[in-house]
């Protein structure tokens, strides 16, 4: 099987009979299909796609003001040409019939229509308010200008902290865990390790169905005949586990004490890379009280701590058979093969997210499998700009763009120069964390909840944040709170909003992105968005300059001009609040060239905007070459292949948190989770994504092909399992944790197989709100809850026929 028959395949398991027994009631997607026309008079120009982090390049054929084909962009490195079941539809995400089009204010029980103006004043008085209780909430959904200038906004604006993004969900982990053991953030490795490793781990991770384009890349090299040995290590059985030579299921929360037995392995047998580790390492295990650094430790130490954690017991543990751990760390143990490890969501929606991170990172370091093509720790992304916006331009509550903290001095006064703001304007304790935001805005003003109103942009919580009930749902009967949402179709979110902004969506606007390798990458608009949609940026820089018009002096600058300022060809500001002059310049170029001067403190350096017009992606560090032209990075703290390496060094982790250019190799306990099945919930509950649908399916289940594949949500469950309960496929049950309880149809024998006693529910369907019963636990560091395991009860329902007779 190569490529194109892998992405054929998946892409026709997407219709399976299964699945279209699920369909729920006769519910059709809002759906205007365009036609595609041969060929004549399209334009066509790249753009990455809408969808994940993989940061495929599409071709977008544009004809009569309308996106009518999509293709995969043959010259683009990342996917050469393939996209998958998504990505050939991405273009139909725009024309959804319920696309929002204009400004809705909430009156009594319905949203009316209202003008920009009024809505852009609603805003910035919600801001007068009181600054402080005003928080912003996007994603990796924004483009990395718009990330910038939400960033600007709020820290080099209303002085505050309180902006945080829903990758504090998704990629939080990762990024502790990568900043816990070299001292800066993402990944040292890229997709090319994929093409040169003999063997791919994949930990609790699925790339087969949720980055089917990257998996291929592998299946690609077997059909050529390549030995390349697959190993799956995780909670249920998935697409992913069919294609492995090993399939190891693990008890849920006990992938610590396997990668801590791994580890014990490699001492206990003397095949940990001694030389690398002496050349480059350090040892580390947590402190009390608890801190992101911990506590340096001899390996000695090191050692002794890992020393309970026997393949036997780890066996005991986890349930994985103490002859695969051994087979586990052979192979770490071997300098004749490369190893990539793959992680995403199973490892980072975790209470001990930053931990199992660590240990994984400290595995290739201990064993020496790391900065060569093929030796690589790499956690991949689940948004198209989970990396460029969220992690790089600093839009976290604690976080300044550049690889900054809030908390630093030097970092504030850097940002104060960049920015050109007053000394003093930024503020030095971090705004609250997604969960806490979400927490104090549903709690009442007079018992501590501070926050009064919520903007949120590109992204959706009333469906992705865990324990809805009690995050989302009070503050919609709180009178003094106000919720905003800006958004491209009436989500979950925005339904229950006071105030819905329509937006501009993908290539409706121009744009750039940060994918999972560290690249960046640009588009332009190629067709105007419907009605009275606008760029999120446009939004916000509206707001910031209505305040300046309030004498809200945070939208100065220092020198007294207004905070977004940009002067066209003739030396003038261009009123860019009045959208019918903002694209009068490039606005995305001006912000992304102040961002780039951000971008050289943690060696993230970025190439000029119009480089980018140019490429298909750049990996950063991108570095100016002696002949004026502009270099990538694959390879980060390798010699060969990094510019910031010293000559005559293999490796040097630069960033060091020991300012010794040593990582950290971390030692962190196995412990149980925060809840586990008992008599009265007896299952474990895990929620994830499909295939067919984007997180929470706001653009794909208004694809007519997609919403067809898979019509709705349902619970996975085991076999045996399903003939204890006496239901079969398509018939109705009850799941029900301490949260709250859904109803909803069985699959059984699916694509997955969880083993017995656990559930598995994916999280697309608006209709079935599974985090409704989620847990909002979550990891001390990087503050990302823990989605994966909870512990459920399921009660078969009544038969209508039973009921009736």
């Amino acid at each position: 099987m190569d490529r194109r028959d892998f992405l054929k395949g998946t892409a026709m398991t997407a219709a399976t009979l299964a699945a279209s027994r699920l369909a729920y009631g006769q519910d059709k997607a809002p759906v205007t299909p365009v036609a595609v026309p041969g060929g004549q008079g399209v334009q066509w120009n790249k753009a990455p796609c809408r969808f994940c982090g993989t940061g495929c390049h599409v071709q977008v054929g544009v004809q009569n003001g309308k996106v009518v084909a999509i293709a995969g962009d043959q010259q683009a490195p990342v996917n050469k040409g393939l996209l998958c079941v998504k990505g050939y539809h991405v273009g139909l995400a725009l024309y959804g019939s319920d696309r929002l089009t204009t400004p809705l204010l909430k009156k009594g029980d319905k949203h009316v229509p209202i003008s920009w103006e009024e809505a852009i004043d609603i805003v910035a008085r919600r801001v007068l308010k009181d600054p402080k209780g005003f928080g912003l909430y996007g994603s990796g959904q924004w483009t990395i200008p718009e990330g910038y200038a939400a960033s600007k906004f709020i820290k080099g604006g209303l002085g505050t902290n309180q902006l945080d993004a829903n990758a504090r969900l998704c990629m939080s982990s990762a990024v502790t865990g990568f900043l816990a053991t070299y001292g800066v953030d993402e990944p040292a490795g890229c997709y090319d390790d994929l093409d040169a490793c003999d063997v791919l781990i994949m930990w609790g991770n699925n790339p087969a169905e949720m980055h089917p384009v990257l998996f291929s890349r592998v299946i690609d090299r077997r059909s050529r005949g390549e030995k390349v040995t697959l190993i799956d290590i995780g909670t249920r059985k998935t697409r992913t586990s069919g294609f492995c030579d090993h399939s190891l299921r693990f008890k849920p929360n006990t992938d610590l004490a396997i990668a801590c037995g791994i580890a014990h392995l490699l001492v206990e047998n003397g095949t940990y890379d001694k030389a690398f580790v002496e050349a480059n390492c350090a040892f580390r295990a947590p402190s009390t009280p608890a801190a992101l650094e911990g506590k340096a430790i001899s390996f000695e130490e090191y050692r002794e701590l890992l020393k309970p954690y026997t393949p036997e017991k780890v066996e005991e543990l986890s349930g994985v058979p103490a002859k695969d751990l051994r087979m586990l760390a052979d192979l770490f143990g071997r300098r004749d093969v490369r190893i990539t490890s793959l992680w995403c969501m199973g490892m980072n929606q975790h209470t001990r997210g930053t931990a199992i991170n660590n240990l994984v990172h400290g595995l290739h370091l201990l064993s020496g499998h790391f900065g060569k093509p093929g030796d690589a720790p790499t956690s991949l992304t689940g948004q198209p700009s989970a990396c460029g916006t969220v992690r790089e331009v600093g839009t976290l509550a604690h976080a300044l763009p550049g690889g900054r903290v809030v908390a630093k001095a030097e970092h504030r006064a850097q940002m104060e120069e960049i920015w050109n703001v007053p000394k003093g304007r930024l503020h030095d304790k971090p705004g609250y964390h997604t969960l806490e935001m979400w927490k104090r805005f549903s709690t009442p003003t007079e018992q501590g909840g501070d926050i009064h109103t919520i903007w949120v942009q590109v992204t959706n919580p009333a469906q992705t944040l865990p324990n809805t009930h009690k995050l989302v749902d009070p503050s919609r009967k709180l009178a003094d709170k106000f919720l905003i949402v800006s958004d491209v179709y009436p989500s979950a979110t925005a339904r229950i909003a006071d105030l819905i902004l329509p937006s501009a969506m993908w290539v409706e606007k121009n744009g750039m992105v940060g994918n999972s390798e560290r690249r960046t990458q640009q588009w332009f608009k190629m067709v105007r968005p419907p009605g009275q949609a606008r760029d999120d940026a446009w939004q916000l820089i509206a707001v910031a300059h209505r305040l300046l018009e309030l004498g809200f002096e945070g939208m100065k600058d220092k020198d007294g001009r207004f905070l977004f300022e940009v002067k066209g060809r003739d030396g003038k500001p261009v009123p860019l609040w009045d959208f019918a002059h903002y694209y009068d310049v490039n606005v995305d170029e001006h912000l992304f060239e102040e961002y780039r001067k951000t971008t050289r403190i943690k060696h993230k350096d970025l190439a000029p905007y119009q480089e980018y017009v140019k490429a298909r992606g750049l990996r950063w560090p991108v570095v100016q070459q002696p002949d004026g032209s502009w270099r990538e990075t694959r390879f980060r703290f390798a010699g060969f292949d990094d510019p910031y390496v010293k000559k005559g060094r293999d490796i040097q982790f630069y960033h060091s948190t020991t300012h010794d250019d040593r990582a950290q190799i971390w030692f962190s306990p196995y412990e149980p989770p925060p809840e586990s099945p008992d008599t009265e919930f007896p299952f474990w509950l895990c929620t994830g994504r499909v295939i067919e649908h984007w997180h929470s399916g706001t653009m794909t289940m208004r694809i007519p092909q997609l919403q067809r594949a898979m019509p709705q949500a349902y619970v996975e469950m085991n076999r045996a399992d399903a003939r204890r309960l006496g239901v079969g496929n398509g018939e109705q049950v009850t799941v029900e944790t301490r949260r709250g309880k859904l109803d909803l149809p069985v699959w059984v024998g699916g694509r997955g197989e969880p083993p017995e006693g656990s559930l598995f529910v994916p999280f697309f369907d608006e209709r079935l709100l599974i985090n409704g019963l989620t847990l909002d636990e979550h990891d001390p560091f990087s503050k990302q809850p823990d989605y994966k395991k909870c512990a459920a009860r399921v009660h078969r329902r009544e038969r209508v026929a039973e009921k009736q007779g």
